[in-house]
């Protein structure tokens, strides 16, 4: 028989002057970045906590403590290819991946196919199943004015 998990994840990160903006493991052209211990990559984050949330791991907080030095600037492409590890290691496959980032600005439609990519192959699976999306929310709220970010991402797993 086979084991089906769902997953769900959030992450928010607040805007601001000085950092790179990295969205699915892409260097987006853009004025301000993303504030985090790592890279802040909000994509990222919301599919490595769907991902580990399905596989009864966590959340990537307690697998990557933000009071680690080690994890400081670090890519989170990284850090989802040891949740992908990890995954394999206790038996899981990634059916599907669908993550959607919400964000006024920059449009991020050129580099979605990139971020699949990118995720898809940390992870070890086909870009296909990997599936990115993004929306704004109308002026309103902190991604609609522009001070943060957030994405939300569900997975699929098989075991």
């Amino acid at each position: 028989m086979t084991n089906l998990r769902i997953g769900h994840g959030y992450d928010v990160h607040r805007l601001v002057e000085g950092r790179k903006l990295i969205l699915g493991g892409v260097d987006i052209p853009w004025g301000r970045g993303l504030l985090g211990h790592s890279d802040a990559d909000v994509l990222t984050h919301a599919v490595m906590d769907a991902l580990t949330g399905a596989a009864r791991l966590g959340d990537i907080g307690k697998l990557f403590p933000d009071t680690d030095p080690a994890y400081a600037g670090i890519s989170s492409l990284k850090l989802l290819a040891e949740v992908g590890r990890l995954l394999n290691e206790r038996g899981y496959q990634v059916v599907n991946i669908d993550a959607t980032l919400l964000a006024q600005a920059p449009k991020v439609g050129p580099y979605k196919q990139e971020m699949a990519e990118n995720m898809a192959r940390a992870l070890g699976i086909q870009p296909d199943q990997v599936n990115v999306k993004a929306t704004t929310e109308e002026g309103l709220g902190f991604t609609g004015d522009g001070s943060g970010m957030a994405a939300h991402a569900v997975v699929l797993l098989e075991m």
